[in-house]
């Protein structure tokens, strides 16, 4: 294994480059296969919707044809005489009888408007006469029928057509057609007169129209689906038919793609106003596009493409990187003779002109790392120098400032309080050369920071230290704590009236912790989580010094190393901790 792992190691380039090649072809099968289905579905569904559309047409003359045959026989009814008095007169039995005789002439009349529909007729009167065309269309008796919600429907809006469905007791689903018959002039209602169609009839239709996954569904405005080919969801109240009409009749396309009953569909929907329902016919895409489109036939192509070129490009990558992959073997075993083993210079003219860059290089590479490496000491050092000496002059002319008010207002003790720790300040920043001082000293450089600031800005911050006084000894870097309780001052509490800021130092194991927490503003971006300690910013943050946060996280891994430095967590409006870790050193 080891050995396997050690010759890939000299052959990256090449498994780099293959697997690139790899991924990218890929890809791009993937995608122009994906693109060629999606447009193939799509041309195929757009066309079968146009299609559909002239279908819905067809189907909807069909359903008007039978309306105009419902009108035209209720027309009949309606202005014929002879049939107004038998509904509305009072008979003795023989009347009676000749009455029903002649309904059954009148009905006669009327049934060849129906020659083509299996359409049963029921008549009935004010004066309780009632006749029927075909009894088995009209299971419930007179009485019953008389107080059916589609006889109460239909006697509440006398004018209009109803069409409206019912189940008779074998769960057999009919639609009735109804109008009450009314005089012209005094609008008077004498009887009432009902088409029946089984919904099985009424599925002809269209039912030639549908095939698997092209179905259609003739839905109230109720949501109830009064026809369907689909038995199962016949008298089924679904809002999501209504919902799918209504984003097709606003869709300019004239259908719109949704998910309807879990499954992706194309929709396609006409009003039916003689009705007053809706036509909606659903495409299932997946169904309809697998008739069409061999998706299996496509996806063995593209692989089969894949794997030939695959073949080819291992094969041109392998020759074109044999070269180069012996020229990084040589030049990782040059480490090992401490730089003094030259390359071959062997194979392609481009692996040539590595090989001797690479021999010149060797040559000079000493001189440039060890002037390098003097160069970049040189100028840490002097950078380091100079950080130290940097006074803010702003906090020199507002603390004196401060101190020359206090002086005018009579409070010396606090001028002269506030001067000497000017003073202690100033000599352990400029005049204490040492880059190294002791726990003790640090935080005495601290205070006296503090005392100044809370001279200026008054106490609404308060600082409280927690220091173990085994640690006193320990040496520090100088100025390490004095940036975080600086920044803490100016920018932890612009929001919150006050708060305070703690100063912690104990020993964990082998190092040193120094915290510096303050239960401010926080820091509206971290959340909880780490915050970058080197922000990119232009804002002078730093109030007496030069020295910032960034350059006591540099220093402290410049002397201790990288495992040590600083770590700062917040929670926006909870505050924010500075964690120093340092080597413990006395």
């Amino acid at each position: 294994m080891k050995k396997l792992m050690k010759r890939l190691k000299y052959h990256g380039l090449f498994i780099k480059l293959f697997l690139l090649t790899f991924v990218i072809i890929i890809s791009v099968s993937v995608v122009i296969t994906m693109t060629t289905l999606r447009l193939s579905e799509r041309l195929f569904i757009d066309t079968f919707s146009i299609t559909n559309a002239k279908v819905l047409d067809q189907i909807k003359d069909n359903f008007e044809t039978y309306n105009y045959a419902i009108i035209k026989s209720t027309n009949h009814f309606q202005q014929n005489g002879t049939m107004r008095t038998m509904l509305s007169g009072e008979y003795a039995n023989v009347d009676l009888m000749n009455a029903y005789y002649h309904l059954n002439t009148q009905m006669d009349l009327v049934k060849s408007n129906f020659d083509r529909y299996h359409t049963g007729i029921l008549v009935t009167g004010v004066n309780g006469i009632t006749f029927a065309s075909d009894r088995s269309y009209w299971p419930l008796s007179d009485e019953e029928w008389l107080k059916h919600d589609i006889t109460q429907n239909t006697l509440a809006e006398p004018k209009k057509l109803h069409y409206q469905m019912y189940e008779t007791a074998n769960d057999e689903p009919i639609i009735v057609a109804s109008r009450a018959l009314m005089e012209r002039i005094s609008s008077d209602i004498y009887g009432t007169v009902y088409y029946a169609v089984k919904e099985a009839d009424f599925r002809q239709f269209y039912l030639n129209f549908t095939s698997p996954g092209n179905d259609v569904y003739v839905v109230d405005r109720h949501g109830r689906v009064v026809s369907s080919n689909q038995p199962e969801y016949i008298g089924q109240i679904n809002t999501a038919f209504l919902d799918a009409a209504a984003e097709t009749e606003a869709s300019a396309r004239g259908y719109a793609n949704m998910e309807l009953m879990e499954k992706e569909y194309t929709v396609l929907a006409e009003y039916l106003p003689f009705f007053d329902m809706y036509l909606v016919n659903t495409i299932n895409r997946d169904v309809v596009s697998a008739a069409v489109i061999d998706k299996k036939s496509i996806a063995l192509f593209s692989i089969g493409t894949v794997i030939l070129a695959m073949m080819i490009v291992f094969f041109i990558t392998r020759k074109l990187t044999n070269s180069l992959s012996s020229l990084v073997k040589q030049i990782g075993n040059v480490a090992k003779h401490d730089f003094d083993q030259y390359v071959a210079v062997t194979g392609a003219y481009e692996t040539q002109q590595i090989g001797i860059a690479f021999n010149t290089m060797l040559d000079e590479l000493h001189e440039y790392v060890e002037q390098v490496m003097l160069s970049q000491k040189k100028q840490r050092n002097a950078e380091l120098a100079a950080l130290q000496q940097q006074i803010n002059p702003h906090f020199l002319y507002n603390t004196l400032t401060s101190i020359k008010f206090m002086v005018q207002q009579g409070s010396k003790n606090d001028a002269a309080e506030t001067i000497n720790s000017l003073i202690s300040l100033l000599q352990n920043t400029i005049g204490n050369g040492n880059e190294i001082v002791t726990v003790e000293q640090e935080l005495e450089n601290v205070k006296n920071y503090v005392l100044i600031n809370q001279k200026r800005y008054g106490d609404r911050i308060k600082v409280n230290y927690f220091v173990a006084p085994d640690c006193i000894p320990y040496q520090v870097p100088k100025l390490i704590l004095q940036p975080f309780v600086e920044n803490a001052f100016f920018h932890a509490f612009n929001q919150k009236a006050g708060g305070s800021i703690y100063i912690m130092v104990w020993r964990e194991g082998e190092q040193l912790i120094c915290e510096v927490v303050d239960n401010g503003d926080g820091i509206a971006e971290a959340n909880g989580a780490k915050v970058a300690i080197f922000p990119k910013t232009k804002r002078k943050s730093q109030h007496f010094s030069g020295i910032g946060i960034r350059n006591v996280h540099e220093r402290i891994q410049l002397i201790y190393g990288e495992m040590y430095g600083v770590e700062i967590t917040s929670n926006n409006g909870e505050g924010t901790k500075v964690r120093i870790t340092l080597p413990l050193n006395r």
